[in-house]
């Protein structure tokens, strides 16, 4: 680290109140944009580095999740040394990352594997059983994403303590007039994008499997999902350069006016994923004056927020199964319920991905339950609604199953809208029997 007079200063070997004070510093610098949010995140930074990892809700009495550390009742002293073992057990896989792997976006790659391969073969619905008899996933969750934010927060402090103004300009000129030989700066910053990413990869496994939402890794199309809602990727965000959007409004200007040039420019050079993580981090460590706890509050805010938007998409796809398991156990008519289901998800000529998300889990269940499989509806592109009476009227005898099914899908993404409520009225109407 460099000096007050050379521009850097430490926040671990300074006083607090001239970190902090530091930090209003740079409101003048950054002008009006922000300013007022600079001066509040001055002092959410003084509580950072006076607690790291400071959760309010978060005690020493957590549990901790594994993978995290072993000591149900950890203090900061034990949840540190968990951290440190792990950075350490983790510097041994950067090291034997190459250059190339690192420019290219492999090394994302090669953490698939690292972070989830033995992790997951442990880890299922059976274990956390074992682990939480009789607690609600809910309270499961919640849990663990405090304690995954409190290691992440940790965990950026640490690395922080070593990073200097070099490394940013490292990773620009990465493969240009000054080849990179991954010198111990530049290590220390993989090591943090890489403890991040894998704390961030297993808890977002981890919820899923506390909310029993399946995921088969091997399959392509699952993986991706767990990749996305675990770094908060949404639609072509990831290829983008919209990384700015992973970090809190309070300090956009500051990364706006110390990062808008070649670093950035360099870091899109990078593919995907491996890419948008490595951005991600960049952004976080080259900042002036602030370092470790800035380093700490961003660890920390984007755990948080990976956390709960792996809740809200986990919790709400273990909601729409809820709702297609109850509908296929319940149906004595599941191939009808198939298409009176798909005539309602038609009806507004949208599709919401949890109508998408239902569809594909009534498939599967009436496949696996009732041994259904109707090739006519799979191939079908526009459903049409004669077709749908047609079927209903074949059917003798009590259709409520049909009549309150059609009323749980238009339900499934929301309130229905007028047409969806039109057509659930006219479904009541045909499957009434007198």
């Amino acid at each position: 680290m460099g000096t007050e007079n050379g521009g850097r200063v430490s926040a671990a070997a300074t006083p607090l109140a001239r970190t902090v004070g530091k930090v209003r510093g740079l409101v003048a610098s950054v002008g009006d944009e922000g300013g007022r949010a600079l001066t509040d995140t001055a002092d959410k930074i003084k509580g950072f580095v006076s607690r790291p990892g400071g959760d309010d809700d978060a005690g020493q009495d957590d549990a901790v999740p594994d993978g995290l550390g072993d000591d149900p009742g950890a203090d900061e002293a034990a949840a540190r040394a968990a951290v440190e073992q792990e950075r350490d057990e983790l510097r041994e896989f950067v090291s034997g990352l190459s250059l190339t792997e690192i420019k290219s976006g492999g090394w994302f790659v090669r953490l698939l594997r690292h972070a989830l391969s033995t992790y997951t073969e442990k880890v299922d619905w059976r274990y956390f059983q074992e682990k939480y008899e009789g607690v609600p996933a809910d309270a499961i969750v919640d849990q663990r994403i405090k304690m995954a934010a409190r290691y992440a927060a940790i965990e950026g402090g640490l690395s922080a303590s070593a990073y200097t103004g070099a490394v940013a300009a490292t990773i620009g000129s990465a493969g240009g007039a000054s080849p990179l030989t991954v010198p111990a700066a530049f290590a220390t910053v993989m090591v943090d994008v890489v403890y991040l990413s894998q704390l961030q990869l297993r808890l977002a496994y981890d919820i899923a499997v506390l909310y029993r939402v399946p995921l088969d890794l091997p399959d392509p199309e699952d993986m991706w999902k767990l990749i996305r809602v675990a770094f908060t990727i949404k639609g072509g965000e990831a290829v983008s350069g919209t990384a700015l959007k992973a970090v809190p409004a309070v300090v956009r200007p500051l990364v706006k006016k110390f990062f808008s040039g070649p670093v950035l420019h360099a870091a899109r050079g990078l593919p995907v994923v491996g890419k948008y993580l490595l951005q991600r981090n960049v952004i976080k460590i080259g900042i002036p004056l602030v370092g470790v706890p800035l380093a700490a509050l961003l660890n920390r805010y984007t755990t948080l927020v990976a956390g709960r938007h792996a809740q809200a998409t986990f919790r709400n796809e273990a909601r729409v199964i809820e709702v297609a398991e109850a509908l296929t156990e319940r149906t004595e008519h599941p191939e009808l319920m198939l298409w009176v289901a798909w005539l309602v998800v038609r009806a507004d000529g949208k599709i919401s991905d949890g109508e998408a998300l239902l569809m594909r889990h009534l498939v599967r269940l009436v496949r696996e339950q009732h041994d259904v499989v109707d090739d006519r509806l799979a191939r079908l592109v526009d459903v049409d609604p004669e077709e749908v009476w047609k079927r209903v009227d074949a059917e003798p005898g009590d259709l409520s199953d049909i009549a309150s099914a059609a009323s749980r899908v238009a339900a499934v993404d929301g309130d229905a809208n007028a047409r969806e409520r039109a057509l659930v009225t006219e479904i009541h109407e045909r499957c009434r029997r007198e």
